[in-house]
């Protein structure tokens, strides 16, 4: 019994945050977690993480980092609107591209 975890935005999006203690920011998507549902975006969800220092160069402290957030807390920014938007799917010359419900616009970069 697999569970459907596929998320609607891509790496590179422009996201808007929907709920949780960042509602309402805006940040880009710096990666993607298939297998578990969730996102990180770029100055969103931050945590502080406490680091050892390491063999390496690596200095000690507390770094800031993102912390993933789940894919449905999310909503994709269309740039024509300018608006968070769901999200369609439409087939152009024989290509599954995402498209905007608001607009109709292509969101992809075909």
């Amino acid at each position: 019994m697999g569970t459907n975890n596929k998320v609607h935005v891509k790496k590179g999006d422009t996201v808007a945050v929907l709920t949780g203690k960042d509602k309402g920011k805006q940040g880009k998507v710096m990666r993607v977690l298939p297998q578990t549902g969730k996102v990180i975006v770029e100055g969103v969800n931050t945590v502080k993480k406490h680091v050892k220092a390491g063999p390496k160069v690596r200095q000690a402290g507390i770094i800031p980092q993102e912390a993933p957030l789940h894919g449905s807390n999310v909503m994709l920014m269309c740039f024509k609107c300018n608006a968070p938007s769901r999200v369609g799917f439409t087939v152009v010359d024989g290509k599954k591209v995402r498209v905007c419900r608001k607009c109709g616009e292509i969101v992809d970069k075909v």
